[in-house]
């Protein structure tokens, strides 16, 4: 599935756009110039050599902070996407398997998760558990499992009545082994489709959470927090919350058609594609092979 999604134009720019998020996460806090916690009395500079974003109300580096703040963006939309994917899918395949009571209770509290309200029911419980971003990631993950839950579901009802899946029933597998040997391949496909949509969907969440001032305590940089903070100093300058909004988007775009293009290689579409590619790579042996025997036949003929 790799290589099927890097032979496409959009997954190779989805995968190189997230990736170098990733590495902003892991190497922009090593590689800020100045402390981004650290004010000055240079407050709401323009862009310079010395500061590349300017500085905020306070004085402190705006690119700093940027590079400081990627690594809590980033952590809490894939902490978002892991605790959906666990919390989701795992119940989603083994209600299938579990009888209909698992299956009713499961069923009943995927509806109940998708009919909270979500910013309040997060708001609530951050507020019993503390302002952390763990918490409200945790809090968020929950609350988008259940679109992993049908998912899942839809994905293994699609295959539990396949030949080879009641064959090893008969021959007494068990629940445990055919889900890890026959119903996981089939369910991968459109599970990481809803997982690449959903760390594009937690980095929402998370800027949304932290330009609100939830999930985080101040003065730690996050680019839903830079946002926040800039909007309240438009008429010095204006430009100010370009930079944190574009990161976002580009981030959530990439998410996006990541996922779009996990769609377009799995499945009939993807063997389909695959069959394709092949044909066209096998396309100019074919024609030369024929070029060939054409002239030995017009040789013969002479």
């Amino acid at each position: 599935m790799v290589r099927r999604v890097l032979s496409l134009t959009s997954g190779r720019i989805a995968l190189g756009i997230l990736a170098v998020v990733a590495l902003l996460a892991v190497l922009g806090p090593l590689l800020a110039p100045y402390d981004p916690l650290a004010t000055s009395t240079d407050t709401l500079a323009s862009a310079s050599g010395a500061h590349w974003l300017g500085t905020d109300y306070l004085g402190r580096d705006v690119f700093s902070r940027l590079l400081d703040g990627s690594r809590v963006s980033v952590l809490g939309a894939l902490e978002v996407a892991l605790v959906a994917l666990v919390v989701g899918a795992v119940p989603g395949i083994l209600s299938v398997y579990l009888g209909r009571a698992f299956e009713w209770l499961t069923l009943r509290l995927a509806d109940t998760l998708v009919a909270l309200p979500f910013l309040l029911f997060a708001v609530a419980v951050i507020a019993l558990l503390g302002n952390g971003i763990g918490q409200a990631m945790l809090v968020t993950g929950v609350l988008v499992s259940p679109l992993f839950y049908r998912v899942g579901r839809a994905a293994t009802l699609s295959v539990a009545r396949s030949p080879y899946v009641e064959a090893a029933i008969v021959s007494g597998a068990s629940t445990g082994w055919i889900v890890r040997r026959h119903v996981w391949t089939k369910v991968l496909p459109p599970v990481a489709v809803a997982l690449a949509q959903t760390v594009g969907t937690g980095f929402v969440i998370v800027s949304s959470l932290t330009f609100l001032g939830i999930g985080v305590q101040p003065p730690a940089p996050t680019w839903g927090g830079l946002l926040a903070s800039d909007l309240g100093y438009l008429d010095y300058q204006p430009w100010a919350p370009v930079v944190p909004a574009l990161l976002i988007m580009v981030t959530v775009w990439a998410g996006n058609q990541l996922a779009d293009a996990i769609r377009d290689v799995s499945g009939e579409a993807g063997r389909a594609f695959a069959g394709h590619r092949t044909a066209r790579s096998g396309r100019p042996d074919g024609r030369r092979g024929r070029g060939r025997s054409e002239s030995a036949t017009a040789g013969g003929a002479s």
